[in-house]
């Protein structure tokens, strides 16, 4: 929990530093004051766009845990079905990365709508969709393959947005995001259990 809450920090510290630094190296204005002024300003937008893009990166943070609390989670509450899955490590780290990039991508498309009050709730929407059908593909694709798990899901789907958008509010609490990775892992495998058993009474 304290390393995935240390990732989370330096993921946006740098975020806020790069952003800062491009602004100090590209933007150039001659007033020295004004310059500090801009910077400033910069570094503080930074911050706080920089934490409500955080729930963008939960996927690839999560990605180095959520084998191991996966197996956790079922060992304690699943024990029938605890460790009969398998995650490969590598290429499921580079499915977070192209997911990041694309989340990323669609979260600055939706960014200018700031400006007009509505980006925070469209922002919270958009990311609850995102994460949660991405955990509950990571913790049923455990399982069944995440080719299965997306059928799995659309059959589900009050209960995987559901879960996304509790996931995407954790992410906008102060402390408590720094969490999330390991906390929407947990919530997910539940979730798939949850559903999974639905799904066998009905079948």
């Amino acid at each position: 929990m304290l390393l995935c809450a240390f990732i989370a920090l330096v993921v946006v510290a740098g975020a806020v530093a790069g952003i800062t630094w491009i602004v100090d190296r590209f933007v150039i204005i001659e007033r020295g004051w004004l310059d500090s002024i801009v910077n400033w300003a910069v570094g503080a937008l930074a911050g706080i766009g920089g934490w409500f893009m955080l729930p963008v990166f939960m996927v690839i943070i999560a990605g180095l845990f959520q084998e191991t609390v996966i197996r956790r989670v079922e060992h304690n509450f699943y024990p029938d079905s605890a460790e009969r899955g398998h995650l490969k490590f590598w290429p499921e780290i580079l499915h977070d990365i192209k997911f990041t990039v694309w989340a990323l991508f669609l979260n600055l498309l939706v960014l200018p709508l700031s400006l007009i009050g509505v980006g925070l709730i469209v922002a919270t929407l958009l990311n609850s969709y995102l994460l949660g059908r991405e955990f509950f593909e990571s913790a049923a694709g455990y399982h069944v393959g995440k080719p299965r798990a997306r059928e799995i899901g659309k059959k589900h789907r009050k209960a995987v947005y559901g879960g996304g958008l509790i996931i995407t509010i954790m992410t906008l609490l102060p402390i408590l995001n720094l969490f999330v990775p390991i906390l929407a892992i947990v919530w997910m495998v539940h979730v798939y259990h949850h559903v999974s058993r639905l799904h066998s009474h009905t079948s």
